[in-house]
């Protein structure tokens, strides 16, 4: 996909020799800068793209679902078919046909929609909606997890997620880092990951994949890429990470990595990857519909969608019962709004998943409300990624060495400099003796978004920027930052409360960032805790396949960890998924 292409880029222009001074108190820039976004550039959309997910295409065509009246007893396929041809008759553009709900996906004009609303087969015309991928969106943050304890030591492909969800504890019971032999470890499951795609050459998914289809291309290749090799976002490949990411089977980690990189929660699960959102990590209701049929197609038992927007409608509705019925547990993320949660999530026939970080804590961002029916880790979450495309951070200053993460979509490479207090990156002149010899700025964040602050610095000369924590619990919390894809950038970090406070004594010391590429990074938001969910279910198929989607979900919400008031409640649901709890209240 688009606007992979800032990890290349060191992001500024070298400063004139003559303009090694401090930008004036007018809040002046250094000459020669190139700092932030392209307006225009680099947004060139592909694929669902091309159909335009805003409400109208440049031809005047809406994109809709055409619903259709049965008669009798009449299967939805047959009613279909006639209704397919009628709509295909009226001069729209039909580019979806359903057998599990009578209704067809299509584009029309206002025209054609008059004369279809008007025919005795047409039951109703529902809005085409827009649904959006659920991992932290640009320019927020959340509070990341504390490091992890420094106590009895651990396999090094244990994520602190895996062990908060007590995977290893079904499948590497003693401990060793080895899978015990007959343990659950998903295999023999199929687990439908409707998604961005995923970077098909990652290591860690060899042998995981059994099928793939995009939705967006219409071929079998779900790279999460477009045709001309350009990487997408990389929310699929993270999500399919945390559900089966194989054992032993690492890619790059960085210089203090592990050779094994990670390991999913149902690491011999087997990945059917669906594409279906965009470069903006965006689709359309007719895509997913048309993706939960592939699956049902390909024998998946577990359906994970770390996406949604919109609302319920009859043609949905439908469509999740029709899974539930043919044996299929669909798992969907709350939102990261802090409000009620999203759609699909919120459907009858949908377990919703909200997220926590590593000390059990709901993460500010997690919808809540009472369709909730779990929570699972979705804070500070390793993962997966494209090649080469995470970064791993290293932090010096002085002789301290701060523990620091790489914004997600930040340029690569050795930066050095005096360390400068740019206070809230909000003007011109926020940088205190600043000079356009570049330096290592300093910035505590949440007074304009992430992208400005970094544009405002830059132009005074930085050339990396760090971004701090004031607030909030002692000695654990950074903050989880995304630049946007497209634009120039200055490498850039965060780093945890302990960190800021440091920083902040020795100002004006000379300071080194290094950012090297990886096949991992760290993400927030319900995106990654819905797949912690998807991964146990996984799990209990594989102890025993004859469950039906009610009794594995009963085992998941019964042996939960009870978080918040007693019971279930509106902020955890049920509480936080326990694997090997859930093994144990099986029927």
């Amino acid at each position: 996909m688009k606007r992979w292409g800032i990890f290349g880029l060191l992001a500024l222009a070298a400063c004139a020799p003559e303009s090694s001074t401090r930008a004036s108190a007018q809040g002046q820039v250094c000459p020669g800068i190139i700092a932030g976004g392209m307006a225009g550039a680099m947004d060139v959309r592909q694929g669902l793209d091309d159909r335009q997910p805003s409400r109208m295409n440049n031809d005047g065509r809406e994109p809709v679902i055409i619903r259709f009246r049965r008669q009798g007893g009449t299967q939805a396929a047959h009613v279909t078919a006639s209704g397919a041809s009628f709509t295909a008759s009226t001069g729209a553009t039909v580019s979806a046909v359903y057998r599990s709900i009578p209704a067809v996906a299509a584009r029309v004009t206002p025209m054609e929609r008059y004369v279809l609303e008007r025919s005795e087969l047409v039951e109703s015309i529902e809005v085409d909606q827009i649904w959006s991928a659920q991992g932290l969106t640009p320019g927020l943050f959340a509070p990341l997890a504390r490091q992890a304890a420094a106590t009895l030591p651990i396999p090094s492909e244990y994520t602190e997620g895996l062990r908060l969800v007590e995977a290893p504890e079904v499948w590497d019971a003693d401990g060793d880092g080895v899978l015990d032999v007959g343990a659950p470890t998903g295999e023999g499951v199929k687990v439908c990951v409707i998604d961005s795609g995923l970077d098909m050459g990652h290591p860690e998914f060899q042998g995981a994949v059994v099928a793939s289809r995009d939705f967006l291309d219409e071929d079998d290749d779900a790279n999460d890429r477009d045709g001309r090799g350009q990487w997408g976002q990389g929310h699929g490949t993270h999500v399919a990470g945390i559900i089966a990411a194989r054992m032993g089977q690492g890619g790059s980690s960085g210089p203090r990595g592990t050779p094994g990189g990670m390991v999913g929660v149902a690491p011999g699960a087997s990945l059917l990857i669906a594409r279906v959102l965009d470069l903006q990590g965006q689709t359309q209701m007719s895509v997913v519909l048309s993706a939960m049929e592939w699956c049902d197609d390909q024998g998946a038992r577990v359906v994970s969608m770390s996406l949604g927007g919109g609302t319920a409608t009859r043609s949905t509705v439908e469509a999740f019962q029709a899974l539930r019925d043919h044996g299929m547990l669909v798992v969907a993320a709350a939102g990261n709004q802090g409000g009620p949660v999203l759609y699909p999530a919120s459907d009858p026939s949908v377990l919703a998943v909200g997220a926590v970080d590593a000390q059990e804590r709901r993460a500010n961002f997690s919808n809540a409300g009472p369709a909730l029916a779990l929570v699972a880790p979705g804070v500070d979450v390793l993962s997966t990624f494209p090649r080469g495309l995470g970064a791993f951070a290293e932090m010096s200053v002085e002789n301290t060495s701060p523990l620091s993460r790489s914004l997600l979509y930040s340029p690569t490479g050795d930066t050095s400099g005096r360390l400068v207090d740019c206070g809230l990156g909000d003007s011109l002149d926020a940088c205190l003796g600043a000079t356009c010899d570049g330096f290592v700025a300093y910035v505590r964040p949440g007074a304009v978004p992430v992208d400005q602050a970094m544009a405002n610095v830059m132009k005074q000369g930085a050339s990396a920027v760090v971004f701090g924590t004031d607030d909030g619990p002692a000695g654990g919390a950074v903050d989880i930052f995304s630049l946007p894809r497209s634009g120039h950038w200055a490498p850039a970090v965060s780093v945890n409360q302990a960190a800021s406070t440091m920083l902040r004594e020795r100002l004006g010391a000379d300071a080194r960032l290094s950012l090297v590429p990886v096949d991992y990074t760290y993400v927030s938001g319900t995106s990654m805790a819905a797949p912690y969910v998807s991964g146990v279910a996984a799990l209990l198929w594989s102890a025993r396949p004859e469950l039906t989607p009610q009794q594995v979900r009963d085992a998941m919400e019964a042996s939960a960890r009870d978080l918040g008031i007693p019971g279930r409640d509106f902020v955890f649901g049920h509480g936080l998924v326990r694997a090997r709890n859930a093994l144990q209240r099986l029927p």
